[in-house]
């Protein structure tokens, strides 16, 4: 789960790490009395939607007085902002964050995340803020700083002190270096974050060190156990029709292709997927009803997928372990009397019963192909789409 900047600041300031004073704003009529407010003579207006590249797609606008901060909220306010982390519809600008312009003098980069290599959470450091942190480890990997932390051990004084040392910052900033990174290791663990970042953590003239951006991701698994975190899920800022799967506990991505595919399983949807492209096809979405599928979920897949206008057929592969074929096959027939069937359908089962549930397709009066071998079942929806 994503949060918006504003709401990642509210959490670093929780936690002692400092950020430049800022007010948000979900009208223009309250753009004046923020600048009254923060009493600046230089203001930054940015747009708060879950993606990256704000800046790129006009989404951080500078401002030198009131009257340009009323023009860039009436620009942004209500408008549908693409960066290069969206798609070509770009997301709603709901909101907007005014802040007071800072006296930049460096600008850093600070983050935390999981590595899965090492089985570590591992922080990230950079002297190279500002700038695209995959962009900084592919050209110039000599800046980035990076320490593991001892999953049976916690973040110390002394590590983040050589991490401040090595980024070359001043006793005192040393100081609130060790604040920041001690609140981050504290919000990462202590609310199942999978990645947080500062991008710049900026060094002012004034000898002040300052969030200027924050970017947090929250492990779904782990929401059930933090619901002061699920209440500041903004759902206009998600795709509705994978928010609509996730209602019906359906991992669902959407796709540019035109193969509709329902398989269960993370790891068979991929693979699935893989070999449509290998046969010439396209996949249309990612789909996952997961290992207890039920007619429910089919049938709510179905229509998921049937909605996607570029979908001219469906690929079902599903490998019966935890459930039965026979029953999968029931709940296919069901989900299909219930929200019809206008495409070309290819079903692979394999697994429990999988015999029997290929035979009630198969006997079925819909015009459904059954295979059981999955190639097979790749190349004919491949063939069907065409």
């Amino acid at each position: 789960m994503h949060i918006h900047e504003y709401q990642a600041k509210r959490l670093f300031n929780d936690f002692n790490i400092q950020t430049p004073k800022g007010i948000l704003i979900d009208k223009i009529t309250k753009a004046k009395s923020a600048c009254d407010v923060l009493r600046s003579d230089v203001w930054v207006v940015k747009a708060q939607v879950h993606a990256g590249g704000r800046g790129k797609g006009g989404g951080v606008v500078l401002c030198r007085s009131v009257e340009e901060v009323e023009r860039a909220s009436q620009q942004l306010l209500g408008s549908q902002l693409i960066t290069p982390q969206t798609d070509s519809k770009g997301l709603l600008v709901g909101q907007l964050l005014i802040e007071a312009g800072q006296n930049i003098e460096r600008e850093l980069y600070l983050g935390l995340l999981i590595d899965r290599q090492t089985q570590k959470i591992t922080v990230l450091a950079s002297t190279e803020g500002g700038m695209e942190i995959e962009k900084v480890a592919s050209e110039t990997p000599d800046k980035i700083i990076k320490f593991g932390i001892d999953p049976l051990g916690s973040l110390s004084v002394q590590d983040c002190t050589l991490m401040a040392q090595k980024l070359g910052l001043n006793t005192e900033l040393t100081k609130q270096f060790n604040n920041t990174l001690l609140g981050l290791y504290e919000i990462f663990t202590q609310k199942d974050v999978n990645l947080i970042e500062i991008n710049p953590l900026i060094v002012t003239q004034e000898n002040q060190l300052l969030a200027l951006d924050g970017k947090i991701d929250f492990d779904d698994n782990a929401l059930y156990r933090h619901k002061d975190i699920v209440a500041l899920r903004d759902i206009s800022q998600e795709d509705e029709k994978e928010r609509l799967a996730s209602e019906y506990q359906l991992n669902y991505i959407s796709l540019d292709g035109s193969i509709g595919c329902m398989v269960n399983g993370a790891g068979l949807a991929m693979a699935t997927m893989d070999l449509i492209e290998h046969f010439g096809g396209s996949p249309a979405n990612f789909l996952d009803v997961g290992g207890g599928t039920t007619a429910d979920r089919v049938a709510k897949a179905f229509e998921l997928i049937q909605t996607e206008a570029n979908v001219k057929g469906i690929l079902v592969n599903i490998f019966g372990g935890i459930v039965r074929c026979d029953l999968i096959a029931q709940g296919i027939l069901q989900a299909i009397e219930t929200v019809g069937l206008t495409l070309p359908i290819v079903v692979r089962l394999e697994g429990t019963n999988a015999p029997k549930g290929l035979n009630l397709l198969d006997k079925s009066e819909f015009n459904i192909h059954v295979e059981s071998d999955l190639t097979k079942a790749a190349i004919k929806i491949v063939a069907l789409t065409k």
